[in-house]
């Protein structure tokens, strides 16, 4: 896991609200492909300019299923 500032990590264009963030908006997470370096970079969408952390898209694949099995 690395880590940097979301606009160095992807472009804007690159970023998607994850299905998993909340419908109020107050607990949002934005993803990014990466797919250059197979990663996935996350930020939270409330500070786009701030801080991401960049995964490996494998281990951003088992996190998502392990949340999907609760």
């Amino acid at each position: 896991m690395t880590h940097g500032i979301a606009t160095d990590v992807a472009p804007e264009e690159s970023w998607f609200k994850s299905s998993y963030s909340e419908a109020n908006g107050t607990g949002c997470v934005e993803i990014a492909h990466l797919t250059h370096t197979a990663e996935i970079g996350i930020r939270d969408s409330k500070d786009k300019a701030g801080p991401a952390l960049v995964v490996p898209a494998a281990a951003w694949a088992a996190f998502v299923n392990d949340v999907q099995r609760g």
